[in-house]
C-alpha cells in the first residue's frame, strides 16, 4: 500500500525538491526547507520500506505537547533535581499512554512493588513488560 500510493506523490515531491533547489537563496526560507527535505530524504522516506515505521509523527508531537504546554509552569520548580524528576515521570506517563497502559494503575502498582523487586528483573516493570500484581 504504502510502495503503491505513498511512492509515487514522494517520487514527483523528489523530481520537483530537486529542480527547485536552485531556484531559491540557499539561506532563505524556502531554500533552507528544500535544502533540509533533501539532505534528510532517505530518513523522511524510510516508512516506505519498513512497516514499523509510522508515515508520520503524529504520536511523539503529542507526547511532546503535555510538556511544551507546563513549559512556563514548570520554569521554577523549585530545585535543580525537580526539573529531571518531572522529565522522568512525563516520560513514563507518556510511555504508558504510548502501550494502552493507566499510567495511575502503573504507577500505584509500581510504586508499591519496586522495594521489593530484585533488581535484576526491573525490566519487567517497565510500562511495556508490566503485568499488574495480583490483589
Amino acid at each position: 500500500m504504502r510502495q503503491a500510493r505513498s511512492k509515487p506523490l514522494l517520487d514527483k515531491l523528489h523530481t520537483w525538491l530537486v529542480e527547485k533547489k536552485d531556484s531559491y537563496l540557499p539561506k532563505g526560507g524556502m531554500g533552507s526547507a528544500i535544502r533540509y527535505a533533501l539532505d534528510n530524504w532517505t530518513e523522511l522516506t524510510r516508512f516506505l520500506d519498513d512497516v514499523h515505521v509510522p508515515p508520520d509523527n503524529n504520536r511523539s508531537e503529542a507526547a511532546l505537547r503535555v510538556a511544551a504546554l507546563g513549559r512556563k509552569n514548570f520554569l521554577f520548580v523549585g530545585h535543580e533535581d525537580a526539573g529531571d524528576n518531572i522529565a522522568a515521570l512525563y516520560t513514563l506517563v507518556a510511555t504508558c499512554e504510548a502501550h494502552g497502559v493507566n499510567p495511575f494503575e502503573y504507577l500505584r502498582d509500581v510504586l508499591m512493588r519496586v522495594s521489593t523487586h530484585p533488581a535484576s528483573d526491573i525490566d519487567a516493570l517497565l510500562p511495556h513488560r508490566w503485568a499488574p500484581a495480583a490483589a
